[in-house]
């Protein structure tokens, strides 16, 4: 976990990076609950594996990618569950409207697309945290940007 695997630690992990993880679970997710859920369960995975981190950097990492993995587990379960045509839409404005479009994404797209251009992170820190080649990142940028493209001309008409 934390060098030191203390209580205070864990308030920290937590209140440091909650804000970013719900926001990057509600790339793959529709519902807040959901997201939630899905942080609460990094939390505890964090708490079980007690893994021991390099640097800050390796910390916000293997969070980022416990997120990611458990989002797409839970929206993969959640699609058995209901029909995706059944998901309350609420596409009303522009940022609801790219928002879902990023949803639509594969994950590798979508979650490159949301740490760019939501969280502010560069090429070289994407690539970093998933474990990728910047140039991997750099593609999957380029490709999810066509992708939204065509998936935002095909909502306009």
């Amino acid at each position: 976990m934390c060098s030191d695997g203390t209580r205070d630690s864990l308030g920290r992990i937590v209140a440091q990076y909650s804000p970013m993880l719900l926001r990057l679970a509600m790339t793959r997710l529709t519902q807040t609950a959901d997201a939630e859920d899905c942080v609460q369960e990094v939390f505890l995975k964090l708490l079980e594996r007690r893994p021991v981190f390099r640097d800050p950097e390796h910390e916000k990492a293997w969070l980022i990618r416990a997120t990611l993995n458990q989002a797409c587990d839970l929206w993969r379960t959640r699609r058995r569950q209901v029909s995706l045509d059944a998901l309350p839409e609420t596409a009303e404005s522009a940022h609801c409207s790219l928002l879902s479009a990023v949803r639509a994404l594969p994950d590798k797209y979508s979650a490159v697309i949301h740490l760019h251009y939501y969280e502010g992170y560069t090429i070289k820190e994407i690539a970093t945290m998933l474990a990728l080649p910047a140039a991997t990142v750099g593609t999957r940028l380029a490709r999810g940007r066509t992708m939204l493209k065509t998936i935002l001309k095909e909502e306009e008409s």
